[in-house]
């Protein structure tokens, strides 16, 4: 999955967890936070996480040894004393890496656990949720509940590239978060805005153009002009336009509406007609 950047929860996560619900297991409050011996951890089989970035593992120990896990981690009791990891095992590996003995976390049961996973699962499948409070649950299953989005996209009968493509929607930068949220812009527009994250000027510049009342053709081929090489905003910008000065040369001589689509490779002029008596006169027209 791509990196997705941090933005305020809001009413986004709230609108999903169920209101008569212990929110302790969000780690949101300090409530019910025990001090754990590290060594009285054990991770879980299940974790859908193997692998760990080094570099990013380092730099979260150096910030674990100034300032502390800030977030508990979230573990259910074990048999003899011990504890197994429900979440937070990027958090467990770097208190282990900066040398702590002891971390916070919330004990959970089971059957609690249990209550909440079913709980959040339908509520994102509910269909009133809008696309990021869709990407927010799922997230947080991912996060909380140590799901892999495979498991989830099953649990909740969705293709994993639906999951996939929602969950990226928390890449966005904050400003396209706020204008899908007020549907300003559509799901549609987002995804050709996020397509552009290597290009942050010209994701700017889509953005605005969007919320301006670009449609989402004209920001796919916006995107498009962008990936191909063209780089500047002005002449990305006329590559969207459907009308150019030659096609409206060309619809003169023909005597009908001529417009332009451009793709990553070429493109194709579109004749317009309105009857198979014009048709055949453009045909006859173009034979000449």
């Amino acid at each position: 999955m791509p990196s997705k950047q941090k933005h305020g929860l809001g009413s986004g996560l709230s609108a999903l967890i169920p209101q008569d619900i212990d929110s302790s297991i969000l780690g949101e409050t300090l409530e019910k936070v025990h001090k754990l011996a590290l060594e009285l951890i054990d991770p879980s089989k299940d974790q859908p996480r193997k692998h760990f970035d080094e570099d990013s593992l380092k730099e979260l120990a150096e910030s674990i040894k100034e300032h502390g896990v800030i977030q508990p981690i979230v573990v259910t009791a074990a048999q003899e004393g011990r504890y197994l990891l429900v979440a937070g095992e990027r958090r467990l590996k770097a208190a282990k890496l900066a040398g702590q003995k002891s971390i916070p976390a919330i004990i959970r049961s089971l059957k609690e656990l249990e209550r909440l996973e079913m709980a959040m699962i339908e509520n994102v499948q509910r269909v009133d949720l809008s696309p990021m409070e869709q990407a927010f649950g799922i997230e947080h299953l991912h996060q909380q509940f140590g799901m892999s989005y495979d498991t989830i996209a099953k649990k909740l009968g969705k293709a994993f590239s639906t999951v996939n493509n929602i969950v990226r929607l928390l890449g966005l930068p904050k400003e396209a978060i706020e204008a899908l949220n007020n549907k300003i812009i559509t799901e549609g527009h987002a995804r050709s805005i996020l397509s552009l994250k290597d290009y942050p000027e010209q994701q700017r510049a889509l953005l605005k153009h969007c919320i301006n009342g670009w449609s989402v053709r004209q920001a796919e081929r916006f995107v498009t002009s962008i990936k191909s090489g063209v780089v500047n905003e002005g002449e990305a910008k006329a590559r969207v336009a459907l009308e150019t000065p030659e096609t409206k040369t060309l619809g003169k001589h023909l005597h009908t509406k001529v417009q332009i689509r451009r793709m990553a490779k070429g493109g194709r002029l579109e004749i317009s007609f309105s009857s198979d008596t014009e048709l055949k006169r453009l045909i006859d027209h173009l034979g000449r």
